[in-house]
This record gives structure tokens, sequence and C-alpha cells, in this order.
């Protein structure tokens, strides 16, 4: 090249016809670009002899290479539920590729929360991906205020405006309860999540509009909210049992409250799927465990981790423009139902 000046990306944009936001893409192996632009991308990184150069690109920009993954949530918690798990390993594997390392910061109180604000006020972080979301969260406010580029695994509620990557909650449930509909059970019980996180209004959702659809009254008796514990699934059976003995079926809106139905199914005597069908959702590693195996709507939730990360990375390394995603599920049946 003339004056013998290294490429920049900015060069191998313009060889490879495209943005420098796909160039980067490519370069920190994102799913989101085409298979065309990804192979003219490559093919101009090898006509120019292009070599990225993290570290001098963070000496410039003053970027720590370093995001939090920030988990409102107590150990027990990010210990017994496998989300968590599974979110993690999709993080952390999505950040390598880029040689970004990850924090783990857990938000359990106030002093947790300053501790926070300090490295985000401080930019200790290049940025934040923010999981187990309420509404009322004073947190993705705040990271907004600050300027520091946030993603969030779900969403506050359906006029969200950080970037996030969600499932097809209401989706999923709306496909689980048809499939117990088509079965032949006529009273559904659902086992719902917190009501101030979408997450748990969606999944509702999907309940109601299975049996609107079906042209059945979505019996409010059948409703019980939990907190997608084990717990809180338990007594919450308890509690439909109470009210509605003749409930034929029940949909968890999480694997691990469908674990919790089933020990208060059979302290209670009830035969699954004999009495009464169990649907849970997730597809974790506890569904293929349980007595019988649990039907259940899978999330693809090492997917959902790796395309929080590599969003994140596209907006702190390369300035692209907030995304947001929703990912499909899928529906497993096995002989809970």
């Amino acid at each position: 090249m003339a004056g013998n000046r290294r490429p920049t990306i900015k060069t191998v944009a313009a060889r490879a016809g495209v943005g420098r936001t796909t160039v980067s893409r490519v370069i920190n192996g994102s799913d989101l670009v085409s298979a065309d632009a990804r192979s003219r991308v490559l093919a101009a990184i090898k006509e120019l002899n292009y070599v990225p150069n993290s570290v001098a690109r963070g000496l410039v920009t003053n970027r720590t290479n370093a995001v939090a993954l920030v988990i409102p949530e107590s150990e027990s918690r990010l210990g017994s539920e496998p989300f968590f798990a599974a979110l993690i390993r999709g993080v952390s594997g999505a950040l390598a590729e880029s040689q970004t390392q990850l924090q783990l910061m857990l938000v359990r109180d106030q002093a947790e929360r300053d501790q926070l604000t300090e490295s985000v006020a401080t930019r200790r972080v290049d940025g934040v991906l923010l999981v187990s979301v309420h509404s009322e969260d004073r947190l993705p406010g705040m990271l907004e205020e600050m300027g520091l580029p946030t993603v969030l695994a779900g969403r506050r509620d359906a006029g969200e405006q950080l970037s996030y990557v969600d499932s097809d909650n209401s989706g999923g449930a709306a496909e689980a309860v048809r499939h117990l509909l088509h079965s032949g059970r006529t009273r559904i019980a659902t086992i719902t999540g917190p009501q101030d996180m979408d997450v748990g209004r969606s999944r509702l959702a999907g309940w109601r509009t299975a049996h609107d659809e079906a042209g059945l009254a979505a019996d409010e008796l059948l409703v019980e909210t939990a907190d997608f514990t084990e717990e809180g699934g338990s007594r919450a059976m308890r509690s439909l049992l109470e009210r509605a003995p003749d409930l034929d079926a029940v949909f968890a809106a999480s694997d691990l409250m469908a674990v919790g139905a089933l020990a208060e199914l059979r302290r209670q005597k009830r035969q699954v799927p004999g009495d009464v069908a169990v649907v849970g959702f997730e597809d974790s590693i506890l569904a293929r465990h349980t007595n019988p195996p649990l039907t259940t709507v899978r999330q693809p939730v090492e997917e959902l981790g790796r395309t929080m990360a590599r969003i994140l990375t596209d907006i702190t390394q390369y300035g692209a423009p907030r995304q947001q995603m929703t990912l499909a599920t899928e529906l497993v049946v096995r002989e809970s139902s």
C-alpha cells in the first residue's frame, strides 16, 4: 500500500463494499452477517493482510476490554437455577471470541448496588449485561443515564428502548397450552412467574391466548403466581389443588416450578400424566431427569447469552446501534403430558 501504511477496518470495509460494523461483526464471529458479506470481508482481510489490534484499539478508545454480567439475585438462586448457568456459559463463550473479560456481579443489596455504580462511574467496564429485569428496577435507567452500553436478558415491558435479547415467551406458552388442549385436557391451570417481570406476564398471556383460540374461558381460579423456584412451584400447586381439585393439567412457567409441582402432585397421590399432565418452560437439564420426564418449552438459553454478548461487543467496540432480538422456542414432548 502507498506509504506502507497498515490497513484499517475502514480500508477493509471499502475493499469489501460493506460498512465498518459489518467488518467488526465478521472479526468477532457474530452471526448477524450474511454469508455473502462475510465472504467478501474475509477475502478483503486476506488481500490486505489486515490484522486487528485490540490492544492498540483499547489504548486509543480508553476501553477496558471488560464487561459486567449483573445478576440481581442471591448466590443460592444463582446456584439452584439451571437458567443462570446456561446463560453464563453462552456469555463467556462469546466474549472469549472477542478477548473480552467477564466480571460477574451479584447485586443483592444497596452496598452492592453502590459498588456497581462506582464501577460504572469510573468506567472499569465497557458495558453491562443485565439479567432478571423487573419492571420497577432502577438499574437499567441508571445505566442508560450514565451512558454505559447495556443489553438486557429479556425486557422490562413491550415498549423497551434498550437493547435486549428475549425468548418468545408468549408464543412458547401458547404452544404448551395448545398441546394440552389437543390431548384432551380441559381444566388447565398455570403456575406463572412474578407479574412485575415481562417474562411472567408474557407466559401468562400465552396461557390466555391458547384458551381464547380454542373458544374457552380462561378461568382465573386456575392461575397462581410464584417466583420461578421449586418451593414456589410446590406451594402454587398446593393452592391450585385446594381451589380447583378437578384440574387435569398445569403449565408451569419454568422447569424448576414444574419440578415443585410434580413433587406436590406426588404428595397428593395424583398420577402424572394420568390424573394431571404437567408442562414446564426452558428444557433445562432437570426436564430429562424428572419422574416422569418433563414435557417443556425449549428456550435457547446459551444462544441467548451468546447473542447478548455479541450485541454488546458490537456496540462497545464498533459503535453499532441498539438491537432487540426475540429467539424462537420449541415444544419438547415427553412423558409428563
